[in-house]
Protein backbone atom coordinates (compact mmCIF):
# COMPACT_ATOMS: atom_id res chain seq x y z
CA UNK A 1 0.00 0.00 0.00
CA UNK A 2 1.08 3.27 -1.17
CA UNK A 3 2.32 5.78 1.81
CA UNK A 4 -0.24 9.14 1.89
CA UNK A 5 2.30 12.23 1.79
CA UNK A 6 2.20 14.45 4.78
CA UNK A 7 0.50 17.80 3.97
CA UNK A 8 0.18 20.78 6.44
CA UNK A 9 -3.66 20.18 5.95
CA UNK A 10 -3.21 16.17 6.76
CA UNK A 11 -0.90 16.71 10.51
CA UNK A 12 -2.78 19.31 11.48
CA UNK A 13 -6.00 17.19 11.24
CA UNK A 14 -4.32 14.54 13.45
CA UNK A 15 -3.21 17.81 15.77
CA UNK A 16 -6.67 19.21 16.07
CA UNK A 17 -7.14 15.53 17.88
CA UNK A 18 -4.49 16.25 20.94
CA UNK A 19 -3.75 19.48 21.26
CA UNK A 20 -6.15 22.46 22.01
CA UNK A 21 -7.06 24.06 18.88
CA UNK A 22 -4.62 21.71 17.14
CA UNK A 23 -1.25 23.64 18.60
CA UNK A 24 1.13 24.28 22.04
CA UNK A 25 0.94 28.33 21.62
CA UNK A 26 -1.18 30.46 19.49
CA UNK A 27 1.21 32.72 17.57
CA UNK A 28 1.80 30.09 15.23
CA UNK A 29 -1.53 29.70 14.33
CA UNK A 30 -2.45 30.75 10.84
CA UNK A 31 -5.81 29.85 9.40
CA UNK A 32 -7.50 27.06 7.97
CA UNK A 33 -4.51 25.41 9.54
CA UNK A 34 -0.51 25.88 10.84
CA UNK A 35 2.42 25.09 8.73
CA UNK A 36 4.74 22.67 9.50
CA UNK A 37 8.18 22.54 9.43
CA UNK A 38 10.50 20.09 6.93
CA UNK A 39 13.06 22.41 7.58
CA UNK A 40 15.39 25.44 8.06
CA UNK A 41 18.70 26.44 7.74
CA UNK A 42 19.97 30.37 8.14
CA UNK A 43 16.89 32.73 7.00
CA UNK A 44 15.13 30.48 4.95
CA UNK A 45 12.21 28.12 6.64
CA UNK A 46 10.69 25.34 4.27
CA UNK A 47 7.19 23.82 5.44
CA UNK A 48 5.54 20.18 5.15
CA UNK A 49 4.41 21.17 1.59
CA UNK A 50 8.07 21.92 0.01
CA UNK A 51 6.95 25.96 0.62
CA UNK A 52 10.06 27.87 1.51
CA UNK A 53 9.64 31.54 3.11
CA UNK A 54 12.29 34.06 4.52
CA UNK A 55 12.13 34.76 8.18
CA UNK A 56 11.67 37.90 9.51
CA UNK A 57 10.19 36.55 12.95
CA UNK A 58 12.90 34.55 13.74
CA UNK A 59 10.64 32.80 16.82
CA UNK A 60 9.57 35.66 18.36
CA UNK A 61 13.20 36.84 18.41
CA UNK A 62 15.18 34.11 19.91
CA UNK A 63 17.23 33.19 17.11
CA UNK A 64 19.67 35.86 16.39
CA UNK A 65 21.88 34.03 13.85
CA UNK A 66 18.94 32.52 12.44
CA UNK A 67 18.85 28.88 11.45
CA UNK A 68 20.90 26.16 12.39
CA UNK A 69 23.61 27.94 12.51
CA UNK A 70 26.61 26.05 12.32
CA UNK A 71 29.20 26.94 14.78
CA UNK A 72 25.94 25.94 17.25
CA UNK A 73 25.10 22.78 15.77
CA UNK A 74 28.92 21.62 15.92
CA UNK A 75 29.07 22.70 19.80
CA UNK A 76 26.06 21.64 20.95
CA UNK A 77 26.17 18.24 18.54
CA UNK A 78 29.94 17.93 20.81
CA UNK A 79 27.84 18.49 24.01
CA UNK A 80 25.25 16.18 23.53
CA UNK A 81 27.49 13.60 23.66
CA UNK A 82 28.67 14.26 27.09
CA UNK A 83 25.14 14.82 28.20
CA UNK A 84 22.21 16.84 28.24
CA UNK A 85 21.70 17.70 32.06
CA UNK A 86 23.16 16.63 35.51
CA UNK A 87 22.71 17.12 39.09
CA UNK A 88 25.96 18.91 39.01
CA UNK A 89 27.26 22.31 38.00
CA UNK A 90 28.40 22.55 35.01
CA UNK A 91 32.11 24.81 33.84
CA UNK A 92 29.75 26.42 30.85
CA UNK A 93 27.86 27.99 33.07
CA UNK A 94 30.26 29.47 34.76
CA UNK A 95 31.68 31.21 31.58
CA UNK A 96 28.47 32.10 30.08
CA UNK A 97 27.50 34.07 33.22
CA UNK A 98 31.00 35.61 33.12
CA UNK A 99 30.65 36.59 29.28
CA UNK A 100 27.25 38.01 29.97
CA UNK A 101 27.49 39.87 32.87
CA UNK A 102 30.88 41.58 31.17
CA UNK A 103 28.28 43.08 28.53
CA UNK A 104 26.46 45.34 31.24
CA UNK A 105 28.28 47.13 33.86
CA UNK A 106 24.98 46.58 36.30
CA UNK A 107 25.33 42.87 35.70
CA UNK A 108 27.41 41.81 39.26
CA UNK A 109 25.41 38.66 39.16
CA UNK A 110 23.43 36.25 37.09
CA UNK A 111 21.06 33.69 37.47
CA UNK A 112 20.05 31.34 34.33
CA UNK A 113 16.03 30.25 34.33
CA UNK A 114 14.78 28.31 31.58
CA UNK A 115 12.40 31.20 29.90
CA UNK A 116 11.69 34.82 29.89
CA UNK A 117 7.92 34.36 31.85
CA UNK A 118 10.26 32.51 34.25
CA UNK A 119 13.29 35.14 34.05
CA UNK A 120 10.38 38.06 35.21
CA UNK A 121 8.80 36.08 37.36
CA UNK A 122 11.88 35.19 39.58
CA UNK A 123 13.04 38.80 38.90
CA UNK A 124 9.31 39.67 40.87
CA UNK A 125 10.09 37.38 43.35
CA UNK A 126 13.70 38.57 44.19
CA UNK A 127 12.23 42.48 44.16
CA UNK A 128 10.01 40.89 46.67
CA UNK A 129 11.85 39.33 48.65
CA UNK A 130 14.63 42.08 49.04
CA UNK A 131 12.57 44.59 49.63
CA UNK A 132 9.85 43.00 52.08
CA UNK A 133 7.04 44.74 49.89
CA UNK A 134 4.48 42.71 47.24
CA UNK A 135 3.48 45.24 45.18
CA UNK A 136 4.66 45.57 41.62
CA UNK A 137 4.19 48.27 38.65
CA UNK A 138 3.92 47.82 34.91
CA UNK A 139 2.99 49.50 32.09
CA UNK A 140 -0.64 49.12 30.10
CA UNK A 141 -0.66 46.94 27.69
CA UNK A 142 2.58 45.49 27.88
CA UNK A 143 3.94 41.80 27.68
CA UNK A 144 6.38 40.83 30.01
CA UNK A 145 5.40 36.98 30.06
CA UNK A 146 2.74 34.60 31.63
CA UNK A 147 3.35 35.35 34.93
CA UNK A 148 -0.18 35.77 36.48
CA UNK A 149 0.91 39.25 38.22
CA UNK A 150 2.78 40.52 34.68
CA UNK A 151 -0.33 39.58 32.83
CA UNK A 152 -2.48 42.11 34.29
CA UNK A 153 -4.23 44.70 31.62
CA UNK A 154 -1.73 43.07 28.65
CA UNK A 155 -4.92 43.31 26.48
CA UNK A 156 -6.77 46.38 27.67
CA UNK A 157 -8.82 48.27 25.26
CA UNK A 158 -11.57 51.21 25.04
CA UNK A 159 -14.25 48.78 26.71
CA UNK A 160 -12.24 48.65 29.66
CA UNK A 161 -9.08 50.36 30.20
CA UNK A 162 -10.90 52.60 32.15
CA UNK A 163 -9.53 56.61 32.67
CA UNK A 164 -5.65 57.06 31.74
CA UNK A 165 -5.09 58.78 35.15
CA UNK A 166 -5.64 55.69 36.70
CA UNK A 167 -6.18 52.59 34.49
CA UNK A 168 -8.28 49.60 34.90
CA UNK A 169 -6.08 46.93 36.58
CA UNK A 170 -7.67 44.07 34.00
CA UNK A 171 -6.84 40.57 33.86
CA UNK A 172 -5.84 38.48 30.92
CA UNK A 173 -7.54 34.98 31.95
CA UNK A 174 -10.54 34.38 33.24
CA UNK A 175 -10.46 32.95 36.70
CA UNK A 176 -7.71 35.32 37.74
CA UNK A 177 -7.55 36.02 41.61
CA UNK A 178 -8.80 39.63 42.56
CA UNK A 179 -5.56 39.24 45.05
CA UNK A 180 -3.77 39.56 41.97
CA UNK A 181 -5.23 42.17 40.56
CA UNK A 182 -4.72 43.95 44.00
CA UNK A 183 -0.94 43.62 43.99
CA UNK A 184 -0.52 45.41 40.36
CA UNK A 185 -0.38 49.15 39.50
CA UNK A 186 -1.04 49.99 36.15
CA UNK A 187 0.81 53.19 34.59
CA UNK A 188 0.92 54.47 31.27
CA UNK A 189 4.05 54.00 29.54
CA UNK A 190 5.92 56.85 28.73
CA UNK A 191 3.29 59.65 30.72
CA UNK A 192 5.89 60.68 33.96
CA UNK A 193 2.93 62.68 35.85
CA UNK A 194 0.46 60.34 36.11
CA UNK A 195 2.86 57.30 36.14
CA UNK A 196 4.32 59.20 39.50
CA UNK A 197 0.82 60.14 40.78
CA UNK A 198 -0.23 56.56 40.94
CA UNK A 199 3.30 55.17 41.99
CA UNK A 200 2.89 58.35 45.20
CA UNK A 201 -0.56 56.49 46.19
CA UNK A 202 1.21 52.66 46.13
CA UNK A 203 4.69 54.06 47.26
CA UNK A 204 4.46 52.02 51.14
CA UNK A 205 3.60 48.91 49.23
CA UNK A 206 5.70 48.88 45.54
CA UNK A 207 8.62 46.08 45.41
CA UNK A 208 9.39 46.75 41.95
CA UNK A 209 8.43 49.30 39.08
CA UNK A 210 9.23 46.74 35.86
CA UNK A 211 10.19 48.71 32.72
CA UNK A 212 10.38 47.36 29.18
CA UNK A 213 12.46 49.57 27.81
CA UNK A 214 11.08 48.73 24.00
CA UNK A 215 7.74 47.17 24.58
CA UNK A 216 6.96 45.28 21.94
CA UNK A 217 2.53 44.99 22.42
CA UNK A 218 2.37 48.40 23.97
CA UNK A 219 3.72 50.36 20.52
CA UNK A 220 7.77 49.06 20.06
CA UNK A 221 8.62 52.51 20.78
CA UNK A 222 11.65 53.35 23.25
CA UNK A 223 11.40 54.63 27.17
CA UNK A 224 12.32 58.00 27.39
CA UNK A 225 15.15 59.27 29.67
CA UNK A 226 12.86 61.33 31.13
CA UNK A 227 11.05 58.85 31.90
CA UNK A 228 13.45 56.04 33.23
CA UNK A 229 15.05 58.62 35.44
CA UNK A 230 12.01 59.63 36.61
CA UNK A 231 11.22 56.11 38.05
CA UNK A 232 14.88 55.13 38.91
CA UNK A 233 14.78 58.32 40.99
CA UNK A 234 11.59 57.12 42.91
CA UNK A 235 12.30 54.11 43.57
CA UNK A 236 15.61 55.30 45.51
CA UNK A 237 12.95 57.82 47.60
CA UNK A 238 10.98 54.82 48.40
CA UNK A 239 12.42 52.02 49.38
CA UNK A 240 11.89 50.01 45.88
CA UNK A 241 13.25 48.37 42.68
CA UNK A 242 13.79 49.71 38.94
CA UNK A 243 13.83 46.51 36.92
CA UNK A 244 13.91 46.26 33.33
CA UNK A 245 12.22 43.66 31.04
CA UNK A 246 14.89 42.66 28.56
CA UNK A 247 13.77 39.76 26.91
CA UNK A 248 13.25 40.78 23.36
CA UNK A 249 15.28 44.27 23.71
CA UNK A 250 18.77 43.35 25.09
CA UNK A 251 19.60 42.51 21.16
CA UNK A 252 19.33 46.63 20.21
CA UNK A 253 22.79 46.94 21.71
CA UNK A 254 25.65 44.94 23.19
CA UNK A 255 24.99 45.46 26.51
CA UNK A 256 21.12 45.89 25.64
CA UNK A 257 18.28 48.75 25.55
CA UNK A 258 19.95 50.02 29.27
CA UNK A 259 22.77 50.93 27.19
CA UNK A 260 21.00 53.99 26.26
CA UNK A 261 20.53 55.04 29.63
CA UNK A 262 22.05 57.55 32.39
CA UNK A 263 21.00 55.11 35.24
CA UNK A 264 20.45 51.44 35.37
CA UNK A 265 18.01 49.28 36.23
CA UNK A 266 18.83 47.26 40.02
CA UNK A 267 17.94 43.96 38.10
CA UNK A 268 16.85 42.63 34.48
CA UNK A 269 15.46 39.93 32.69
CA UNK A 270 16.77 37.77 29.21
CA UNK A 271 15.34 35.49 27.45
CA UNK A 272 15.27 34.66 23.80
CA UNK A 273 18.53 35.48 21.89
CA UNK A 274 20.30 34.41 24.36
CA UNK A 275 19.91 30.94 24.54
CA UNK A 276 20.98 30.53 20.98
CA UNK A 277 18.13 29.14 20.13
CA UNK A 278 16.98 26.94 22.77
CA UNK A 279 15.19 27.35 25.90
CA UNK A 280 16.44 29.94 28.28
CA UNK A 281 16.54 32.75 30.64
CA UNK A 282 18.22 34.89 32.67
CA UNK A 283 18.00 37.69 35.20
CA UNK A 284 20.62 39.85 36.79
CA UNK A 285 21.93 42.59 38.42
CA UNK A 286 22.94 44.29 42.07
CA UNK A 287 24.98 41.60 43.83
CA UNK A 288 23.15 42.77 47.25
CA UNK A 289 19.56 42.16 45.61
CA UNK A 290 20.59 38.83 44.26
CA UNK A 291 21.99 37.58 47.29
CA UNK A 292 18.31 36.91 48.75
CA UNK A 293 19.10 33.31 46.34
CA UNK A 294 22.57 32.75 47.98
CA UNK A 295 22.40 29.25 49.58
CA UNK A 296 24.99 30.45 52.04
CA UNK A 297 22.57 33.21 53.31
CA UNK A 298 20.51 32.31 56.43
CA UNK A 299 17.88 32.77 56.61
CA UNK A 300 17.65 32.11 52.91
CA UNK A 301 14.82 34.95 51.62
CA UNK A 302 14.40 33.19 48.17
CA UNK A 303 14.95 29.45 47.55
CA UNK A 304 15.33 29.32 43.71
CA UNK A 305 16.05 26.19 42.02
CA UNK A 306 14.65 24.52 38.79
CA UNK A 307 15.18 20.78 37.14
CA UNK A 308 16.70 22.21 33.76
CA UNK A 309 18.31 25.69 34.49
CA UNK A 310 21.71 26.34 33.35
CA UNK A 311 21.23 23.11 31.06
CA UNK A 312 24.94 22.86 29.74
CA UNK A 313 22.74 22.26 25.99
CA UNK A 314 21.07 25.68 26.44
CA UNK A 315 24.94 27.39 28.33
CA UNK A 316 26.61 26.02 24.71
CA UNK A 317 24.63 27.02 22.60
CA UNK A 318 23.95 30.66 24.41
CA UNK A 319 27.41 30.99 24.82
CA UNK A 320 28.59 30.53 21.34
CA UNK A 321 25.40 32.78 19.75
CA UNK A 322 26.21 35.55 21.97
CA UNK A 323 30.05 35.57 21.47
CA UNK A 324 29.28 35.86 18.11
CA UNK A 325 26.98 38.52 18.72
CA UNK A 326 30.31 40.87 19.50
CA UNK A 327 29.51 44.71 18.98
CA UNK A 328 30.50 44.89 15.39
CA UNK A 329 28.13 42.40 14.68
CA UNK A 330 25.48 44.32 16.69
CA UNK A 331 26.00 47.48 14.65
CA UNK A 332 25.90 45.53 11.49
CA UNK A 333 22.64 43.91 12.25
CA UNK A 334 21.10 46.91 13.06
CA UNK A 335 22.71 48.84 9.92
CA UNK A 336 20.79 45.93 8.18
CA UNK A 337 17.48 46.67 9.68
CA UNK A 338 17.79 50.61 9.32
CA UNK A 339 18.34 49.52 5.55
CA UNK A 340 15.09 47.52 5.36
CA UNK A 341 12.71 50.60 7.05
CA UNK A 342 14.62 53.03 4.84
CA UNK A 343 13.38 50.68 1.90
CA UNK A 344 9.81 50.33 3.23
CA UNK A 345 9.00 53.69 4.12
CA UNK A 346 9.79 54.49 0.17
CA UNK A 347 7.08 51.49 -0.10
CA UNK A 348 4.78 53.25 2.09
CA UNK A 349 4.98 56.39 -0.02
CA UNK A 350 4.94 54.70 -3.72
CA UNK A 351 1.76 52.63 -2.61
CA UNK A 352 0.55 55.93 -0.82
CA UNK A 353 -0.78 53.81 2.36
CA UNK A 354 -1.58 55.03 5.87
CA UNK A 355 1.57 53.25 7.36
CA UNK A 356 3.89 54.11 9.99
CA UNK A 357 7.10 52.78 11.53
CA UNK A 358 8.40 52.08 14.90
CA UNK A 359 11.32 49.86 16.48
CA UNK A 360 14.75 50.03 17.41
CA UNK A 361 18.07 48.68 16.72
CA UNK A 362 17.05 44.98 14.64
CA UNK A 363 13.11 45.16 14.92
CA UNK A 364 10.42 47.11 14.09
CA UNK A 365 6.52 47.07 13.87
CA UNK A 366 4.09 48.31 11.56
CA UNK A 367 0.94 50.58 12.30
CA UNK A 368 -1.84 51.10 10.43
CA UNK A 369 -1.66 55.07 10.25
CA UNK A 370 -0.07 58.04 9.28
CA UNK A 371 1.81 58.98 12.43
CA UNK A 372 3.78 56.99 14.47
CA UNK A 373 2.03 56.10 17.81
CA UNK A 374 4.03 56.84 20.76
CA UNK A 375 1.39 55.59 23.20
CA UNK A 376 -0.18 52.27 24.33
CA UNK A 377 -3.43 53.95 23.86
CA UNK A 378 -2.77 55.42 20.24
CA UNK A 379 -1.38 52.51 19.21
CA UNK A 380 -4.10 50.14 20.13
CA UNK A 381 -5.85 48.93 16.42
CA UNK A 382 -9.64 48.91 16.63
CA UNK A 383 -11.09 45.14 15.00
CA UNK A 384 -11.58 46.98 11.43
CA UNK A 385 -7.45 47.79 11.55
CA UNK A 386 -6.71 44.29 13.40
CA UNK A 387 -8.46 42.89 10.15
CA UNK A 388 -6.89 44.70 7.51
CA UNK A 389 -3.24 44.43 9.14
CA UNK A 390 -3.72 40.38 8.64
CA UNK A 391 -4.88 40.48 4.72
CA UNK A 392 -1.17 42.58 4.86
CA UNK A 393 0.17 39.64 6.99
CA UNK A 394 -1.42 37.05 4.98
CA UNK A 395 -0.60 38.09 1.70
CA UNK A 396 3.08 38.26 2.95
CA UNK A 397 2.84 35.00 4.07
CA UNK A 398 0.76 33.05 0.88
CA UNK A 399 1.85 35.46 -2.21
CA UNK A 400 5.63 36.94 -1.13
CA UNK A 401 6.64 33.80 1.07
CA UNK A 402 7.82 36.23 4.07
CA UNK A 403 7.37 35.29 7.83
CA UNK A 404 7.13 37.56 9.97
CA UNK A 405 5.00 38.45 13.29
CA UNK A 406 1.68 38.49 14.07
CA UNK A 407 1.52 42.11 15.23
CA UNK A 408 3.45 43.38 12.40
CA UNK A 409 6.70 43.36 13.37
CA UNK A 410 9.97 42.02 12.02
CA UNK A 411 12.91 40.97 14.17
CA UNK A 412 16.03 40.07 12.38
CA UNK A 413 19.16 37.64 12.46
CA UNK A 414 22.35 38.18 11.04
CA UNK A 415 21.67 35.85 8.26
CA UNK A 416 19.60 37.99 6.67
CA UNK A 417 21.21 40.36 3.53
CA UNK A 418 20.62 43.19 0.98
CA UNK A 419 18.79 40.17 -0.77
CA UNK A 420 16.35 39.28 2.00
CA UNK A 421 15.83 42.80 2.55
CA UNK A 422 14.99 43.80 -0.91
CA UNK A 423 12.54 40.75 -0.65
CA UNK A 424 10.66 42.48 1.88
CA UNK A 425 10.31 45.72 0.68
CA UNK A 426 9.46 44.55 -2.66
CA UNK A 427 6.65 42.14 -1.04
CA UNK A 428 5.38 44.97 1.14
CA UNK A 429 4.83 46.64 -1.63
CA UNK A 430 2.89 44.34 -3.18
CA UNK A 431 0.93 43.72 -0.02
CA UNK A 432 0.27 47.71 0.29
CA UNK A 433 -0.68 48.06 -3.10
CA UNK A 434 -3.20 44.69 -2.49
CA UNK A 435 -4.93 45.88 0.44
CA UNK A 436 -4.35 49.72 0.12
CA UNK A 437 -7.90 50.38 -0.75
CA UNK A 438 -9.48 49.11 2.71
CA UNK A 439 -5.89 50.31 4.48
CA UNK A 440 -7.12 53.56 2.92
CA UNK A 441 -10.95 53.25 3.99
CA UNK A 442 -10.34 51.75 7.54
CA UNK A 443 -7.50 54.78 8.40
CA UNK A 444 -10.57 57.23 6.86
CA UNK A 445 -13.22 55.69 9.39
CA UNK A 446 -11.34 55.22 12.39
CA UNK A 447 -8.74 58.42 12.29
CA UNK A 448 -10.57 60.96 10.01
CA UNK A 449 -14.52 60.94 11.57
Amino acid sequence: MRKQKKTNASIYADAVDVLPGGVSRNTIFHKPYPHYVAGAKGCVVTDIDGVERVDFANNMASLIHGHAYPPIVEAVTKQLQIGTAYTLATEIEVRYAQHLTSRAPDFDKIRFVNSGTEAVMSMVKAARAFTGKSKIAKAEGSYNGTYDYVEVSQVSSPDNWGDIDRPNRNPLAYGTPQGVLDDVVVYPFNDIERTLALLDENADDIACVLIDPIPHRVGLFEATDEFVEAIYFWTRKNNALMVFDEVITFRTNYGGAQQNYRVKPDLTALGKMIGGGFPVGAFAGRSDVMSVMDPNENPLRLPHSGTFSANPITMTAGYVAMKDFDEQAVLDLNSMTAKAISQIRDAIRVADVPMSISGSGSMFRLHPRKTKPLSYRKAFQTPQEKTVMTKVLDHLFYKENIIMVNTGTCMFSTAIGQKEVDQLSQGMLNAFKAVGDELNKVYTETHLK
